[in-house]
């Protein structure tokens, strides 16, 4: 019997295992990128770029309190609203989609693109 004691205590005393963290969402990793010009607060107006919070389903250059390029907003004025497949060209190369835009910014690989996007759909 003192041996099943022995175990019990061992089992009972010994602290578990550290959990690892998880693995950074490849979405967010990608959006430091956007960080620097841009934030997720709602309604910030004290970064170069207009919060991304909530853009999917906004009309381009449609963010309230925010000095967009011309083009931007006539391209708003024009029917644009971001969705996955604008966002997308956009973030691809900006000046293609929106000649005259502001935003310098090309968002790297095809898949970093897809995980900042689905990282801030799920943003709302």
């Amino acid at each position: 019997m003192p041996l099943y004691w022995l175990l019990l205590t061992a089992v009972l005393t010994t602290p578990p295992a550290p959990q690892s963290a998880p693995a950074p969402d490849p979405g967010e990793r990608a959006f430091q990128r956007c960080a620097a010009c841009h934030s997720m607060r709602a309604n910030d107006h004290d970064n170069p770029g207009p919060s991304l919070r909530g853009v999917l389903g906004r009309r381009a250059g449609g963010a309230s309190g925010f000095a967009y390029s011309d083009a931007l907003k006539a391209a708003g004025r024009r029917g644009m609203v971001w969705d996955e497949r604008t966002l997308e060209r956009y973030l691809a190369d900006p000046v293609a989609v929106v000649p005259g835009t502001d935003m310098p910014y090309q968002g790297g690989s095809a898949a970093e693109r897809a995980a900042v996007i689905a990282w801030l759909r799920r943003q709302r």
